[in-house]
């Protein structure tokens, strides 16, 4: 829930922003820039919250601190990567991969009641996938309109 406060509350600053600066706002990179901060705000919890994080992936994978840290830098590196014209579509495209890839590390937390911030089985539980998958789709879709989907090609 808080990654999604932090998308949609950064999305709406960053739009006011850029209509105060250029008059006109550019949802995309508003919504680029929303992104970006989510995806730095959810790569603290990575370093945070490494060890409970560690418990939500799954058993057949080594060295489950190590991927934890490195898929919060990885984070890191996609929400610049997202920001600079040059990175944006390969970023998009990345974080998407990224997404899709995390979705079972969440079904593992649900089905095992892990708390992903102490590593315990006090968490959600399956309740927590009815809202957690639709919020992967979002962030898909979110990421493929605002850096790989080319509005210019259709106007």
């Amino acid at each position: 829930m808080k990654p999604l406060f932090v998308l949609v509350f950064t999305f709406v600053i960053s739009a006011l922003i850029l209509k105060l600066i250029y008059v006109q706002v550019d949802y995309q990179l508003a919504a680029r820039i929303a992104m970006a901060i989510m995806m730095v705000f959810t790569a603290i919890g990575h370093f945070t919250y490494s060890k409970g994080m560690a418990e939500m992936i799954p058993d057949f994978i080594p060295l489950k601190l190590t991927v934890v840290y490195a898929t919060g830098f990885l984070e890191i590196f996609l929400a610049i990567g997202s920001l600079l014209p040059r990175f944006q579509v390969i970023s998009g495209w990345i974080l998407i991969v990224f997404f899709v890839l995390i979705l079972p590390a969440n079904i593992r937390a649900a089905i095992k009641h892990i708390n992903y911030q102490t590593g315990e089985l006090n968490g959600s539980g399956l309740s927590y996938l009815w809202f957690r998958i639709p919020l992967q789709i979002i962030f898909i879709l979110w990421v493929y309109l605002s850096s790989i989907y080319d509005v210019k090609y259709f106007e």
